[in-house]
């Protein structure tokens, strides 16, 4: 016989099994319960700004406004923007840079959903300006969006188109002036009109400068002055600033007024 104990046991082993199993489904259809941990979403990567210095300048070298501009924005967007500056020679080491930030989970190859999360600027002058567009063509190859790009006096180096604006970008300005023996590139146009949009060509002039550009070597004053002239030309590179910012988040630093 079974004793009425026994069957007191059974009757606690039950009800104490079933209440937990009946939590565990509640939970289940609420989305609570998981017999594996949810995964985690990727980690949006940063707006990325790249800037690209002419000549054989350093691309630390505060003198020059594409440097000062690197700085006035890594100074008020503390947080989820990244600002770089190059030297016109290592175009490379640019691309190699944007590859790493948008590879956020780290293991070495970008997929098709980090790459379509890339929100990259570029800018230059002189030979940076030339290697602003080159860069973004390299990008195009790699399937990566590029939000903008601009142009400062942009001079074209050898083997580089820097009239033609890859189909990759959303949006490209230019700035230019036309005198001297270097004078930047008139006029951009976009490879596909339909995917992107030509901010504009705008023509400075600096026949009556009264520009001294301290700070910048003589020879550069002197030889290719009105190139030089675009350079540090404050009203020039406010444009520039104005269009940077336009695609950027709000701003947590300070600092965050332009020139």
């Amino acid at each position: 016989m079974i004793h009425t104990n026994t069957f007191h046991r059974w009757g606690v082993l039950i009800r104490t099994s079933i209440v937990p199993l009946g939590a565990i489904l509640v939970l289940a259809r609420l989305g609570l319960a998981q017999s594996v941990p949810a995964s985690v979403p990727g980690t949006m990567p940063p707006v990325i700004v790249i800037g690209f210095v002419g000549g054989f300048i350093k691309h630390d070298n505060l003198v020059h406004s594409e440097v000062q501009l690197a700085a006035r924005l890594r100074k008020a967007y503390p947080i989820g923007v990244d600002v770089a500056t190059f030297e016109s020679y290592n175009g490379e080491r640019a691309r190699k840079k944007v590859l790493s930030l948008l590879d956020t989970n780290h293991d070495g190859t970008l997929t098709a959903e980090e790459k379509q999360h890339g929100r990259i600027i570029i800018y230059g002058h002189s030979w940076g300006g030339s290697d602003a567009i080159s860069l973004a063509r390299e990008l195009e190859k790699d399937g990566i969006p590029v939000l903008l790009t601009i142009q400062v006096d942009s001079v074209s180096k050898m083997h580089q188109d820097d009239a033609v604006i890859p189909a990759n970008v959303a949006q490209a300005a230019n700035f230019y002036q036309a005198r001297g023996l270097l004078h930047g590139q008139p006029a951009i146009r976009a490879a596909d009109p339909a995917r992107t949009r030509i901010i504009g060509n705008f023509r400075f002039d600096y026949k009556a400068s009264k520009y001294k550009c301290d700070g910048y070597p003589w020879y550069d004053r002197i030889f290719v002055k009105s190139h030089t002239e675009i350079e540090c030309d404050p009203g020039v590179w406010k444009q520039a600033e104005s269009l940077i910012r336009s695609e950027l988040p709000a701003s947590t630093g300070r600092g965050d007024k332009t020139p």
